[in-house]
This record gives structure tokens, sequence and C-alpha cells, in this order.
């Protein structure tokens, strides 16, 4: 085995664990799941069968990610966020065959006790803040709060907020960090010096 196992946590035969990855207390991974390298799964955590996990993602505490989401190198999710993958359940109805993909791309933060709903897209390096409720797509470096979520700024990759207005052309250097933020219309792009 080329990963760490608490002895409480069950990992189903079939499961792809990458090297480095640790499974803490009390956590599940089914056997259809692909989880990448150097990954964390806190206490309590529970990863479906049609889920894949990007190298270096940090999933805390009490968090469920269930089938039709795919993480993205890097992705953080807060102590108990939220993932959905039907977007109108009813208990005395079959929907399995209408589950949504969710798509959290490379460095994106989940803040905790956030609700993802199903079928969005969440872009690189998107800041989603503690309690938010995300129902639409949410753009790359884009800082969303509130229910239902709402932009209010623009984060670093680094993950600071930056100075720049919610539209208009700006150029801004990170203060930590080489990368150099050029926002154009409402799109933000990174680069390097």
């Amino acid at each position: 085995m080329t990963y760490f196992k608490h002895d409480t946590a069950i990992v189903d035969d079939g499961a792809k664990i990458g090297q480095d990855s640790r499974i803490w207390h009390w956590a599940h991974v089914c056997a259809g799941a692909e989880i990448g390298k150097s990954v964390s799964l806190g206490q309590s955590v529970f990863i479906g069968n049609k889920v894949t996990v990007g190298d270096f993602c940090k999933i805390q505490n009490n968090v469920s990610v269930y089938d039709n989401v795919h993480l993205g190198e890097g992705v953080f999710c807060g102590p108990s966020m939220v993932f959905t993958n039907v977007y109108n359940p009813r208990s005395l109805i079959e929907r399995k065959d209408q589950y949504l993909d969710t798509i959290v791309k490379k460095g994106a933060t989940l803040g905790a006790n956030c609700t993802i709903v199903c079928g969005t897209t969440i872009g690189e390096y998107a800041f989603i803040g503690a309690g938010t409720v995300v129902n639409k797509d949410v753009k790359a470096f884009a800082l969303v709060v509130g229910v239902p979520a709402k932009q209010i700024g623009w984060m670093s990759a680094y993950g600071e907020q930056l100075d720049l207005p919610l539209s208009g052309d700006k150029t801004i250097k990170c203060p930590y960090t080489s990368a150099v933020y050029t926002l154009r219309g409402d799109t933000l792009e990174m680069s390097e010096e």
C-alpha cells in the first residue's frame, strides 16, 4: 500500500488511491473512486463510485463527494461543505439516471458549510465563501458569497483578495508571487512575470 489508511476507514476493493494520500477516521471510499496522489480525506468523508479527486486535494471532515463530482488538482473542500447530484430529489422517485456532473477546477476553495448544487462548474482558483449556496457556474478566480452566490471580488491563486473591479480592464501583480492578473471585461487571466 502506497498510501495511509486509518484502521477505522473503509476502502472498497477496486478504488484507485494515489501515492502518499491519507485517509482518516471513519472515511469511506467506494470501489469506483479515483483519488490522486497526496490527497487528504478527513474524518467521516465519503467518496462515491463515479468520483475523481485530483492530486493534492484536501477534503476536510464530514464531506460527502457523491457520484458525478469531479475535483481538479489542489481543490480544498472545507468542513461539512455539501455536494448534490440530483437537482430535484424525491425519496419516492428513482432519479439515478438524472445525476448531473459537477466540475471543480484546479486550485478552487470551497468554504466550510457551503453547498454546491449539481450541474455547476467552479472555475480555477475560484473562492467560495463559508455558507455560500452555489447554483450557477463560477468564473475562474471569482470570490463569491451569499445565498444564492454572488460575486463580490477576485482572488489570486495564492489565496489573497485582489484589488480589482468586477469588470473593466486592469492589470495587477500579486504582492506574494510573480503572478500578474489581467482583467479583460469580466474575465480574469493569470500569467507569470
